[in-house]
């Protein structure tokens, strides 16, 4: 038991993961304070599922259109430096939003540019802190638990978060949740520099950024591996934004609650999703990860699906759960495929390309959702997505043969498997 659980957490061995590990746990209790605060304001003040979509949409979308040109001078810069300034920012966007709800200023269109300055913000974060990871651990055959405790991490956080949110919108109201969250940034901010990095820049002559964009686009979506689990990974963005933005609406009017409802909820979705991160952590190779990629589609379609049908909490929570696992289990194995594979020269194009996959899509659902949602109800819109989503697996899960073909020269160079192996 004890060799187990040293083998989940061995990326807890370097210096600077640990600094950032613990860091990060705290500022995404206050992200997910802030997430749960903001649907439930927003939903407060309107009583509209279509702003919701709307908001969502705002918040997102500068990641979709950042995120590639941000890639190339993820490559350029010093990541390290970035982080801590995209962390700083986003402190600032929490203290403002706190500020407006607690003197009661705030209005809908404040929302949506606060939301959008955020974005702008995320376009910049996620591909330099997915570029940034392997720069934690000394052992490349450790990368992959390092992702995995990433995930394990947003979804403690998950799951402490939106419990905590409910109770504190309750008591108090929303402002307090976005105050808390700004001061949660303080933590990573004091992790990140009390590290010890190496140079975090890509060596070789600089291009016009125009040339590296076009190069890390011809790299990423010319390389079948990476295409097929990029384009996987952003149609399961799309179709799991519907269920997330619309759970105010199955808190309230399906299922007869309030704030603390709406917490227990998100809440149940990361206990599954954390279930999922230690699973992944266990594991000690990058094989069989593709496998998993379709099977957790197929359960998140099947999850989102019954969900749709649901009238019990209890249920809900149960379903969602499931949910919660399939879907980290989805993005964490589609994480350590590309970050195995990838040339390191390229890393920060490529997770832009990965960021804009798995948070630019969510825009689209949002707006989706929210305009489904609209017409069509609630629980229609889920089931809809549900259908899609196990569709998608199905597809991918066909194409694993030829993907396998690509990926295994990969491997065998990196000492992943023999040569002598027959398959990825």
């Amino acid at each position: 038991m004890r060799s187990g659980m040293k083998d989940i957490f061995r990326a807890l061995q370097y210096r600077n993961y640990r600094l950032f590990f613990g860091g990060q746990c705290i500022s995404l209790i206050g992200t997910w304070l802030q997430w749960v605060a903001l649907s439930w304001l927003v939903y407060a003040l309107t009583n509209s599922a279509l702003l919701l979509g709307v908001v969502g949409f705002s918040g997102q979308i500068a990641v979709f259109l950042l995120s590639p040109f941000a890639g190339v001078f993820v490559d350029r810069w010093n990541r390290h430096r970035m982080i801590v300034a995209t962390q700083t920012l986003a402190m600032l966007q929490a203290f403002v939003l706190s500020a407006l709800v607690l003197t009661h200023r705030i209005n809908v269109w404040e929302i949506i540019c606060l939301s959008v300055f955020m974005g702008i913000v995320n376009g910049f974060d996620m591909p330099a802190r997915q570029a940034f990871v392997v720069y934690m651990v000394d052992k490349k055959e450790d990368l992959s638990n390092a992702i995995a405790l990433n995930s394990s991490m947003f979804n403690v956080a998950r799951l402490i978060g939106p419990a905590i949110a409910g109770f504190i919108i309750g008591m108090v109201g929303a402002g307090v949740c976005f105050f808390l969250n700004g001061v949660s940034y303080l933590a990573v901010i004091i992790a990140l520099l009390a590290m010890r990095v190496p140079k975090t820049t890509a060596d070789g002559p600089k291009r016009h950024p125009v040339r590296e964009l076009k190069e890390g686009f011809t790299y990423t979506f010319g390389f079948i591996p990476l295409r097929s689990v990029i384009i996987m990974l952003g149609v399961m963005s799309l179709l799991g934004s519907p269920y997330a933005v619309l759970m105010p609406i199955f808190a309230k009017k399906i299922l007869h609650g309030g704030p603390s409802t709406l917490g227990l909820l998100m809440g149940s979705s990361g206990v599954g999703a954390l279930i999922g991160a230690f699973f992944l952590a266990s594991r000690k190779s990058v094989l069989g990860l593709g496998r998993w990629i379709a099977i957790s589609a197929g359960i998140f379609g099947a999850g989102l699906i019954g969900f749709s049908f649901s009238k019990s909490l209890w249920l809900s929570l149960i379903i969602l759960s499931v949910i919660g696992f399939a879907a980290i289990t989805q993005m964490a194995a589609s994480n350590t495929i590309i970050q195995t594979i990838v040339e390191d020269k390229l890393r920060g194009r490529v997770m832009s390309w990965y960021a804009t996959a798995f948070i630019g899509m969510a825009p689209f659902g949002s707006l989706l959702g929210g305009g489904l949602a609209h017409r069509f109800g609630a629980p229609h819109t889920v089931l809809f997505t549900g259908l899609f989503a196990v569709m998608g697996g199905v597809v991918f899960a066909a194409g694993l043969p030829a993907l396998r073909k690509h990926v295994r020269p990969i491997y065998a160079a990196k000492g992943i498997i023999t040569e002598a192996a027959t398959g990825a």
